[in-house]
């Protein structure tokens, strides 16, 4: 069945237009509580709501809370609170479930919905797929009426138990006194807990992205514009920046000289760490993406670890790393995930190992990143009219087949739709700059030509 609700990450879209309605995610909050009573026999499941900054956040926290509260389900508002956090809160409150109102790195405007089960876990496509079903069809659920109605309530202490466990990921003998920090909380969920962090372990912290106003949430801020960020590094002589997402389950490091590191980088660096440390060991596997670098595959062949690759979105790293035991995956975006400390990717907690790093090898962070050298990457999208199967276009594998050849062992091609816009998307990486960019152009060409 094709999935009209649910995406890549949840359920998103323009807030107060479908999907995004307050209609719908009230029929989710009762097809969610529906489905718990009925899967896992809890007559009242608990849902922890979290959410971030955005304005259309207040509406959508009290639609969703109509909806478990008229099927019968219990609900705690947290308030603004990192989606690592409300996955947290979950798994620590043992709650049924988990959601955090969220459009991560988009416009204020935006707008979504994450899940999260009893664990801290997203959920697999297949039980998205029969809550969809639900949302759509909710004659299958019973009314509920009387006593068998739900109830909410806000609860502060939440906030309290997601920042004690940050902390706890790094040694208590780690001090991070002397240290200069500039964080972007990208006017987001983390706005007030993430310099609490920083502060509390001893770090010198600046701070921009920090005051909300329900419209600034990643405006000319946080991971997906960096230049302020790079500025203050630079203003502050600082020992790293730490640029975090709207709902901060994804970071960007800033070395001391003001360059951003690519999130494959860090993944190499904190392979080196887990591996020093013994939390890694020879012949472990690191989990990325099919956008994930040749550079960092090498990398981590060189230090004998092995690379897995799955499709991009942080929740099928987080599949592939509990069916095979791996413990460090990510995304070259900055989602970065270490599930012996968290069931999602944590900007926060990616921070405080990435100054657990420059301490345990005494080097800054400028040092670090130049051990892990990638190739030349570039994407281009292509404007495209029809989404029809790429393999039945016979001048599309034409190219394909004579880029790829051209490349030969030392390059790589990808070429794929877009899940959400009417585009294609083309990547090319190899050793030569020069040639990548072209070919990327030759092919991007071919595309836009036939679909158009």
């Amino acid at each position: 069945m094709e999935r009209k609700l649910f995406g890549t990450d949840g359920i998103r879209g323009k807030a107060n237009v479908y999907p995004m309605t307050c209609e719908v995610v009230t029929a989710l909050g009762r097809a969610i509580t529906h489905y718990f009573q009925t899967h896992n026999n809890h007559k009242r499941p608990l849902i922890i709501v979290g959410k971030d900054t955005r304005l259309s956040c207040y509406m959508l926290e009290q639609a969703f809370s109509a909806g478990v509260c008229s099927q019968g389900g219990e609900v705690i508002l947290t308030g603004p609170l990192p989606t690592p956090g409300v996955a947290f809160v979950t798994k620590s409150m043992r709650a049924t479930a988990g959601v955090m109102i969220s459009a991560s790195h988009n416009r204020f405007d935006d707008n979504g919905i994450k899940i999260f089960d009893n664990n801290g876990f997203k959920l697999p496509d297949q039980v998205e797929l029969e809550i969809e079903k639900l949302v759509l069809d909710q004659s299958v659920m019973q009314d509920k009426v009387g006593p068998d109605l739900g109830n909410a309530k806000r609860l502060r202490e939440v906030f309290g138990r997601y920042l004690v466990h940050a902390k706890s990921v790094i040694p208590e003998s780690l001090d991070l006194s002397g240290m200069r920090v500039v964080i972007d909380c990208a006017n987001g969920a983390a706005y007030k807990i993430a310099p609490i962090i920083f502060n509390e372990l001893g770090a010198e912290v600046y701070t921009i992205g920090n005051k909300p106003n329900g419209t600034n949430i990643n405006l000319n801020c946080g991971s997906t514009s960096t230049q302020e960020a790079c500025e203050k590094v630079l203003e502050h002589r600082a020992d790293l920046g730490i640029c975090l997402d709207g709902d901060a389950d994804r970071v960007i490091f800033i070395d001391e000289n003001g360059k951003t590191l690519d999130g494959d980088k860090v993944i190499g660096l904190f392979a080196k760490l887990m591996l020093e440390n013994g939390t890694l060991k020879k012949g472990d596997t690191v989990v990325g993406t099919i956008m994930t670098n040749l550079g960092l595959e090498n990398y981590l062949k060189q230090l004998g670890l092995n690379l897995t690759r799955t499709r991009v979105g942080d929740r099928y790293i987080v599949e592939e790393m509990k069916k095979i035991g791996a413990i460090l995956g990510g995304e070259p975006s900055g989602h970065i995930i270490l599930l012996n400390h968290s069931t999602t990717g944590d900007g926060s907690l990616a921070a405080l190992k990435m100054i657990e790093g420059m301490k345990h090898f005494g080097k800054s962070l400028s040092e670090l990143e130049k051990e892990v050298i990638l190739f030349p990457q570039v994407i281009k999208n292509a404007v495209v009219s029809k989404k029809v199967p790429l393999e039945t276009v016979k001048p599309i594998q034409e190219k394909l087949e004579s880029v790829t050849k051209l490349l030969g062992t030392k390059g790589r091609v990808l070429l794929r739709y877009s899940g959400t816009e009417s585009l294609a998307r083309v990547m090319v990486e190899g050793e030569n700059e020069e040639q990548v960019v072209s070919l990327c152009d030759e092919l991007s060409d071919v595309v836009s030509s036939e679909l158009k």
